[in-house]
């Protein structure tokens, strides 16, 4: 069964990453196509990129849900203003604004305009002044957190004096276009001359000929190009405060988060670290979750709230997933907390080992609590093992903490852990806790060689710079030197900065460098959020090879899988489901002898009787003992009859053993579970001739 979620997981991830045809917009349900008529003007490109993408009218209708939620100026009430604006918007262009055209309202300039900034605070219309053609002016405020200017006006004009209203525009158009009697134009580009004929019939309609914000045109009354820009900023201004990787979220994690999830997408901030582990020799890499948001629920018989996170881990080369692990964080706190919670989010820290190659890092992070998710993507890569002296680091945050070395918690090195902020700012009042291994470190450089720590502001006047040196003589030789340090955040002013790290050797050469970046805030205090970490028995940590293992299996690295699978082993050769995945691996190598003597342990074991058969059934195979491995295999399939390996086997020994009848019934009982098994279609084909 573990087997089969692995494989359905990897299947899932798979599914995910593929690229999906898009459902042309005319092939839609009607309701699909009204829905995008409706949002036209406000759902991004890659919203309707992703939305064509969807295939059940069920995605469809969830995706439209988490649309909505996430425009809703409310989100804590039923009502979703939003959208009932717009509905409210929607009718009203289609029923007026297109009466008299041949075109839906809501596809009018008009109508595009009162879809995207309302109904205007005010109208003028100039549709009987002598010598102009049919206009109209309408007058918004305009909200500079858009990049709107505090007030404009837009003038719709009907071109040659019948027809629908369309957007006038000073540069393109010219105020040449709102006379009716174009012959007697002299020059189309005398705007000075167009604007004294304008004024004649309407002063007011003689400065919109030329500008769209209130003065804003040249001394020779030319139109200013900031009436194209403000042009950009109306169209882009429903799209401004919406961030859109929900809607690749919601494509790539579909098959993995179920639908009431994923209508809750939320942003977090996220930090990672890649970190030699001084106790166990391993490299680590490490990771930092914050959700901008955090649903809580009450627990009523100890007064507090809680909620329960999890991660899904997965490690990808390419399109192959590497390793993959998931992990429950149940977190429960006392009502006083919860403000802290609010405003300074909860953090959730996990660490894994990993093996030398680049990465795809993925980590779904959801709350049962509300049915939130969040997601952190990036690419790692980890270098091979070198035997030279380096430096990992330097690693930043707002504190240190004091852990017994026998356990393993993230961002730990020896017996201090680093206290993270995946935001990277910190307050006058902090005190800035920096971590750097050296790693591979020589006798000549603990006597002589030194870090040099460079923390430099990048504001242009008068920056701040500040130098520290680290000397190494004292420390013990051992491969990997953990270095915490301190800095006070009141040296530094409130800026941006960059800190640099410089590993120097006895003789002056740099043998290795590393750089970070953070920012010191003008405020006085910044909340940092509240950590939440599992800590791992280091008694266990035979666990870690057996990932390490798994991954170098995966990548096709079989000698240091081999290695690695033994040394796991070793450290407890009791771990019967490392016994279960050694065995495996070692009949996938041919070292079938070998297979058996670590399948034994396996004997007895009531728990674990199908696999221990089925080991020794593919081991004795391999020798060419065909009667024996039929014998356990057998046993195999009296337990479980519905494993395709098991069947195919079964097939290929009934085979040998000249029982072609038998053959044919297992190798057909498999191709019934699985049809997709091109080699077994040819077994049969094979054996019937």
């Amino acid at each position: 069964m573990r087997r089969f979620l692995r494989a359905a997981l990897v299947l899932l991830l798979a599914a995910a990453s593929a690229p999906a045809q898009k459902v042309d917009e005319k092939d839609l349900p009607e309701q699909y196509r009204d829905w995008l008529a409706l949002v036209a003007y406000h759902i991004q490109p890659v919203e309707r990129d992703v939305f064509l993408q969807l295939r059940s009218d069920r995605d469809r209708d969830v995706f439209i849900e988490a649309f909505w939620k996430q425009r809703d100026p409310t989100p804590g009430t039923p009502e979703n203003e939003y959208r009932d604006e717009l509905a409210k918007r929607f009718r009203y262009v289609n029923e007026f604004l297109g009466r008299t055209v041949a075109r839906e309202g809501w596809r009018t300039d008009m109508g595009r305009i009162y879809m995207i900034l309302g109904p205007p605070q005010g109208i003028e219309r100039f549709d009987g002044t002598q010598g102009i053609v049919p206009c109209q002016s309408w007058s918004y405020y305009g909200d500079p957190r858009k990049d709107l200017p505090p007030q404009f006006t837009l003038l719709f004009y009907q071109r040659g004096g019948v027809g629908e209203y369309k957007l006038y525009d000073p540069l393109s158009d010219g105020p040449s276009r709102l006379l009716q009697h174009q012959r007697d134009i002299g020059d189309p580009f005398d705007y000075s001359a167009l604007y004294e004929k304008i004024e004649d019939q309407s002063p007011t309609l003689a400065e919109l000929s030329l500008t769209r914000i209130p003065g804003d045109y040249g001394l020779d009354f030319s139109p200013s190009p900031r009436n194209a820009i403000l042009m950009a900023s109306i169209l882009e201004s429903p799209k401004k405060d919406v961030n859109p990787s929900y809607a690749s979220h919601f494509l790539n994690y579909k098959g993995l988060v179920s639908t009431e999830y994923l209508t809750n997408y939320v942003e977090s901030y996220a930090a990672t670290a890649l970190i030699h582990d001084p106790a166990t020799g391993l490299r680590f890499l490490h990771f930092s979750m914050v959700p901008t948001d955090v649903n809580v629920d009450a627990y009523v018989p100890k007064d507090q709230f809680y909620c329960s996170f999890r991660t899904d881990v997965s490690l990808r080369s390419g399109e192959d997933v590497i390793f993959q692990y998931t992990r429950e964080f149940p977190l429960y706190f006392p009502k006083s907390d919860w403000e802290r919670v609010r405003a300074n989010g909860l953090a959730i820290e996990e660490s894994f080992p990993v093996i030398e190659g680049k990465y795809k890092l993925s980590v779904l992070l959801t709350n049962t609590v509300g049915k939130q998710f969040s997601v952190l993507e990036k690419d790692i890569e980890v270098p091979p093992e070198g035997t030279k002296p380096s430096l990992d680091g330097p690693f930043l945050g707002y504190k240190f903490e004091a852990y017994p070395r026998d356990v393993h918690v993230p961002f730990k090195s020896d017996d201090q852990k680093l206290v993270t902020d995946p935001r990277m700012t910190f307050a006058r009042t902090d005190t800035l806790a920096v971590l750097f291994n050296v790693v591979n470190p020589t006798e000549d450089l603990l006597k002589g060689g030194e870090a040099r720590i460079v923390v430099q502001g990048l504001r242009e006047a008068d920056p701040v710079r500040k130098s520290f040196t680290v000397k190494l003589a004292g420390l013990p030789l051992r491969r990997v030197l953990s270095v915490p340090q301190t800095i006070a955040a009141s040296d530094l002013d409130p800026d941006y900065y960059e800190i640099r790290l410089e590993l120097v050797g006895a003789n002056g050469e740099t043998l290795g460098e590393g750089k970070g970046s953070f920012v010191i805030s003008p405020l006085a205090a910044v909340g940092h959020p509240i950590a939440n970490a599992k800590g791992f028995a280091l008694a266990n940590q035979f666990l870690y090879r057996y990932m390490l293992a798994q991954q170098a299996e995966r990548t096709g690295r079989r000698d240091q899988a081999r290695s690695l699978y033994d040394q796991a082993y070793q450290l407890n050769p009791d771990y019967r489901e490392g016994v279960v995945m050694y065995a495996a691996f070692l009949n996938k190598t041919g070292a079938f002898g070998e297979a058996l003597q670590v399948a034994e342990r396996l004997r007895g074991d009531d728990q674990r009787r199908f696999p221990f058969h089925v080991l020794r059934g593919q081991a004795l195979m391999g020798q060419g003992k065909f009667q024996e491995a039929l014998d356990e295999l057998v046993q195999a399939n009296r337990i479980y009859d519905s494993d395709t390996t098991v069947l195919n086997a079964l097939g290929q020994c009934y085979l040998k053993l000249g029982r072609k009848t038998e053959a044919l019934e297992a190798l057909k009982a498999s191709l019934k579970l699985n049809p997709a098994q091109p080699a077994v279609q040819a077994l049969i084909r094979e054996a019937e001739k």
